[in-house]
């Protein structure tokens, strides 16, 4: 690993601008990194609109107050475990 002269920057552009600039695959082999975990990071959400019948709907909600959980976050549940099943 070589070393870095990282200068001091006198504002955010002018850092951001150096960082884009830099190729730092000559700075670092892929031996100078080590794996990391970020056990606190959730995954990206993105709202969508569906179409679904009432009576299904009317059926989740009432599922989801049996269960004691959010309507939406059964229905989730429910999305995955639907891809995740091998037919």
């Amino acid at each position: 690993m070589k070393k870095i002269n990282i200068p001091k920057f006198k504002n955010h552009k002018v850092e951001r601008d150096f960082w884009e600039k830099i190729d730092l695959s000559k700075f670092y082999q892929p031996k100078d990194f080590l794996p990391v975990s970020f056990p606190n990071l959730k995954p990206t959400s993105r709202p969508i609109s569906i179409r679904i019948p009432s009576m299904i709907l009317m059926r989740v909600k009432e599922r989801a107050n049996e269960l004691n959980v959010p309507y939406q976050s059964l229905i989730k549940v429910y999305i995955a475990q639907g891809v995740a099943s091998k037919k």
